[in-house]
């Protein structure tokens, strides 16, 4: 018997077949890659560790082979490229160009490096760092798969960051000084010639005083070289006017040459052969004297109205005088007879004494608002004011006005208690309201004049506590009492001398009646110079330096100035005796001049100037365009790395 089985059959089965065997094959396609890159991996992942482990090993090997070199010889790594590290001998040296090894290309490549002038390493616009160089070293490789290595870092003379330094007295004393002296003010200074033979801040009244006629009360002087003005008529015990002759001699002998009486003088102005008396008088206020024989009235001007002149000054062929609140000039073209007005312009108050330079007059004003006003007198017939400044402060006494018209100083009286006295103003400009830069306080002296005299002092007189007070006055915004004397019987007045060969006198009239005119010598000492320089002594390294930066310290008044040369050069047979410098500034020639914390120029081209080599020296160069101001060298660091 025979038994077939028949199984039923569904059209459903068929179509479900051949979705699995689709999904099957879609599984598949995303796998196999997956499966076959993990195979690659697996057998590639080995090499590519051992092959970035054979490049960080020629990373490290680079490294120290450029430490290695720098120790060895800084002149070898300061040359800019690309190089790789090779053996000559047992020492590393560099050679130019890239090197592959073993299927890893290896470079290092060295660069310059920049720095601000605060020695900050800056990107772009710095000078270059002859003492720091940055290297980078990298390392490739294309299989089993591309890929590189990296380090940069910086690196600089290894045996030191060393400093030369001269600050003292005694490191200054040993260079050579053209027109500039040593001083020890502060520790130790190079300044220019300031005259005299004394010291400002140490006044000292031995020089012979000058006792002037009858007994009346010297209330104002002025003094041109060889000759001093006073006038003395400020009650009827006194001449109204008297001449002094000062010698050239040191010390100075004053001696009266003559006198003119009459009138009672509020104030004086004196030339060579004209001297120029404010009187009481309401028909002759300013009175001209001829002295060129015995003194005698050649001129007068007569300003309208009653009340009495304050103050006087004369420039060229323009006399500029105060009238209460006004401000007159008038024509000296002729010094005979009366003299006419030119024109006037009303004040903010009582003119009590001004200064006239470079076309503009300067007032000093006792008014609550306006103590300094302006006037421009570039056109004497038409006067305006040009600027104006309020010191807060009352009764002013005195103004001066530097060289170059830049700085105005002005004197008001002591009522206001803890108000200071002495007032530095910014005239650089002319219009508008006029800064204060600086005051000084004068205690419970009341002044009655200032003057300012060589080597940044300025010196206050007047009545009551210390009457003779020296301010430095080198940093304007904060002055230095530094010096004074006491004279009890008060100072009415003072005036300064520089004279042609560089002597420098301060003259003052006091209430002595026996003993009114007396003469204080300037200082710090010898001659006085509107220029100078300084050369130091070799600095000997002893062995192949790099000079990296100058860092001055200095004082540099308004119209001032302070420069540097640098000189560096090889030794000969080891020795800086008998080495030739050539001094030089940023750019390596002449032509410029170091003047801040800069970075020393870096030279090796085999001329005289040579960066880095064992020898180096520096100049200084000072000048000044204000017989009031000079410049002051107060320390010099040279950075340098053996």
């Amino acid at each position: 018997m025979h038994w077939e089985f028949l199984l039923p059959f569904n059209n459903n089965m068929k179509g479900q077949s051949l979705i699995e065997i689709l999904i099957v094959i879609a599984l598949l396609a995303l796998l196999l890659p997956v499966i076959s890159m993990g195979l690659v991996a697996s057998r590639e992942g080995r090499p590519q560790q051992i092959r970035r482990a054979q490049a960080l090993q020629v990373v490290q090997e680079y490294h120290d082979a450029v430490v290695s070199i720098r120790e060895n010889s800084w002149d070898d790594i300061t040359t800019n490229g690309i190089y790789h590290p090779t053996t000559s001998g047992t020492t590393w040296a560099l050679t130019v160009g890239t090197i592959e090894e073993n299927g890893i290309t290896s470079e290092l490549e060295i660069t310059d490096v920049l720095r601000d002038e605060n020695g900050v390493i800056v990107e772009s616009g710095g000078s270059v760092d002859p003492s720091t160089k940055y290297i980078t070293i990298t390392s490739s490789w294309e299989t089993p798969i591309p890929g590189t290595v990296s380090s940069s870092f910086y690196a600089t003379r290894y045996l030191d960051n060393a400093t030369y330094m001269q600050t003292t007295e005694e490191d200054f004393n040993t260079g050579t000084l053209t027109d500039v002296m040593v001083t020890n003010n502060s520790g130790g200074e190079i300044t220019l010639g300031s005259g005299g033979a004394g010291a400002w801040c140490s006044p000292e009244l031995t020089i012979a005083a000058l006792d002037l006629p009858k007994s009346g009360a010297a209330n104002a002087v002025t003094a041109i070289e060889g000759k001093a003005f006073a006038a003395t008529g400020d009650n009827a015990s006194g001449v109204a006017f008297a001449e002094v002759s000062v010698s050239n001699t040191n010390p100075p002998v004053a001696s009266l040459d003559s006198t003119f009486d009459g009138y009672k003088t509020n104030d004086v102005f004196g030339e060579s052969n004209y001297a120029y008396i404010v009187t009481d008088s309401n028909s002759k206020e300013i009175v001209i004297i001829s002295i060129s024989g015995t003194p005698s009235e050649s001129g007068y001007f007569d300003a309208s109205g009653s009340t009495d002149a304050n103050a006087i000054f004369v420039s060229g062929t323009v006399g500029y005088m105060t009238q209460g609140s006004t401000l007159r000039t008038f024509d000296l073209s002729s010094k005979s007879g009366s003299r006419s007005e030119l024109g006037s312009i009303s004040l903010a108050g009582t003119g009590k004494a001004l200064w006239v330079s470079g076309g503009y007059v300067y007032v000093a004003v006792d008014s609550s608002s306006s103590e300094l006003q302006i006037v421009n007198a570039t056109n004497p017939s038409s006067l305006s004011i040009a600027g104006t400044t309020n010191v807060d402060s009352s009764g002013v006494s005195d103004i001066i006005v530097n060289g170059t018209a830049t700085r105005a100083y002005i004197s008001a009286d002591s009522s206001s208690g803890t108000q200071p006295e002495v007032f530095i103003l910014d005239i650089s400009t002319k219009t508008g309201s006029r800064s204060i830069i600086g005051t000084a306080d004068t205690g419970s002296m009341n002044p009655s004049g200032l003057t300012i005299v060589p080597g940044n002092r300025m010196i206050v007189v007047g009545s009551g506590g210390e009457e003779y007070q020296v301010f430095n006055i080198a940093a304007e915004a904060g002055p230095l009492y530094c010096g004074g004397i006491d004279i009890d019987t008060g100072i009415n007045g003072i005036s300064s001398v520089l004279e042609s060969d560089g002597d420098a006198y301060s003259y003052i009239i006091t209430g002595d009646a026996s003993e009114e005119f007396k003469i204080i010598e300037g200082g710090p000492g010898g001659t006085y110079s509107s220029s100078g320089s300084y050369e130091s002594a070799t600095f000997d390294v002893g062995y192949s330096s790099a000079f990296n930066r100058i860092i001055p310290t200095y004082v540099a008044p308004i119209n001032t100035s302070v420069q540097f040369h640098i000189a560096v050069a090889d030794a000969i047979a080891g020795s800086c005796g008998g080495v030739t410098y050539d001094f030089v500034g940023p750019d390596g020639t002449s032509g410029t001049y170091y003047t801040n914390n800069e970075g020393i120029v870096f030279d090796h081209n085999g001329a005289n100037y040579e960066n880095p080599a064992q020898c180096f020296r520096y100049r200084v160069f000072l000048s000044t365009s204000d017989s009031s101001s000079t410049p002051i060298l107060e320390e010099l660091l040279i950075n340098y790395s053996p």
